[in-house]
């Protein structure tokens, strides 16, 4: 008998191809059998990866879900705006669901996909691939080891980096709050989870403080035009001219423009003309913050803060415990030659700390964390009645407190954990 998981995917973006990229490496675990998205070309993106001759590839989410049941498990994989509906109707057809977080643009989604889970048995890991890294493992390793004592208080920090935070939230998908998503759950609601996960702590109320400070027309350079494209006196000197989608930032051109691989140059720069991402950084008309900070207190009455930032690189963790603090970031060790400091209080005595892994398992790919995730979920799915580390059940309460934090920053008022899931809960 076949004992790999079949795999489908509704959605063919850059998550997806990831995950099954990952997943194809493994051909004694998985098979990808099918694929859905409106462009054609990627499709066959991840037709290619599966090499798998009998793949099926469809144009929608309906058309894939209007078969028979294809696959173990469905991919989605979508934009956030489009998590809820294929992920709702893959369950009621029989798929259990790995989930591309944020689960979906609501809390009242996020609840009711949780609900369906149960109501109809099947499985929903969310790709809180943080979870998965070996850096986090070993930061949850010493905390559950009791080496650092009680956790009275933790501080993290992400540093979404300028040229991401104008790419995504300023020119991109992202770049109007009404319209999406907000960018503490589309962006770090997996951080604020980490924090939930490594402490196994609950929140219980949090007040939220950010705003928009820099990507405005304020701050737009004298003469600049609305388009990069414009004959803009700055090309060259600024660090977010939309020309470099055509040299070194090529890159993050091929995450949203299908066949981006095969353009010239002077096709890139056509393109941008007419694009969102040829725009002045400064003349958007985004809405969404560059910065916000959280501030929270546990269930335990212990307390923490989180700060999302786009003008920094790259995460960092501080811990303080009652026998020792842990100090670690994920992405560099800035000046450290450590991954992790431990401080230990009774002696003064710090521990350094290195993470050894694979090159699969090491800082590539958010932290090894997609690799961590598709490897592990073979062994939870197939071993332990696909109770996966990231289910839903305990991806949820994260999720509220994203959304949350969101209801805090825009009233201004500290908002009850609680309270407010009731109030939105279907």
């Amino acid at each position: 008998m076949d004992a790999r998981i079949r795999l489908a995917a509704i959605g063919c973006g850059p998550r997806a191809r990831v995950y099954t990229s990952i997943a194809a490496g493994m051909p004694d675990r998985y098979s990808v059998a099918a694929a859905a998205d409106p462009v054609q070309l990627r499709v066959e993106k991840i037709r290619n990866i599966s090499k798998n001759p009998d793949f099926k590839g469809f144009a929608s989410d309906k058309d894939i879900l209007s078969q028979d049941k294809l696959a173990d498990v469905m991919i989605i994989a979508t934009q956030d705006n489009y998590h809820y509906e294929p992920c709702i109707a893959a369950m009621k057809k029989g798929y259990d669901i790995i989930l591309e977080k944020p689960a979906a643009d609501t809390v009242e989604k996020v609840i009711e996909i949780e609900q369906t889970a149960k109501k109809c048995g099947r499985s929903v890991t969310v790709c809180y691939v943080l979870r998965y890294t070996p850096f986090y493992k070993k930061v949850k390793q010493i905390i559950d080891s009791g080496e650092l004592g009680e956790i009275v208080s933790i501080s993290a920090t992400e540093g979404v980096e300028p040229w991401h935070q104008s790419h995504s939230f300023v020119r991109g998908h992202w770049a109007v709050t009404e319209n999406c998503t907000p960018m503490i759950v589309a962006k770090s609601c997996h951080d604020i989870d980490i924090i939930h996960w490594l402490t196994g702590k609950r929140f219980a109320n949090i007040a939220s403080f950010g705003g928009q400070s820099y990507f405005n027309p304020q701050n737009a350079p004298e003469g600049s035009p609305q388009r990069c494209t414009d004959g803009c006196q700055h090309s060259g000197k600024c660090l977010y001219d939309a020309r470099r989608y055509a040299g070194d930032k090529r890159g993050w051109l091929e995450l949203i423009l299908p066949g981006a691989e095969q353009m010239t140059n002077p096709e890139v720069c056509k393109w941008l003309e007419s694009s969102n991402w040829g725009r002045c950084v400064f003349k958007c008309g985004n809405t969404t913050v560059d910065h916000q900070v959280l501030g929270f207190g546990f269930d335990d009455g212990t307390s923490g803060t989180f700060t999302m930032t786009a003008f920094d690189y790259g995460r960092r963790i501080n811990i303080y415990g009652t026998k020792a603090s842990l100090y670690g970031w994920a992405i560099n060790k800035l000046s450290s030659d450590a991954d992790i400091l431990l401080h230990h209080h009774l002696d003064n005595r710090t521990e350094r700390i290195n993470i050894t892994a694979s090159p699969e398992e090491g800082y590539n790919h958010h932290g090894g964390g997609d690799h961590g995730l598709i490897k592990d979920f073979y062994d939870d799915y197939t071993a332990n009645n696909g109770k996966c580390l990231s289910a839903i059940s305990s991806a949820v309460h994260s999720h509220i407190a994203g959304f949350a934090a969101q209801e805090a920053m825009v009233s201004g008022q500290v908002v009850n954990i609680a309270q407010y899931y009731n109030k939105h809960k279907p």
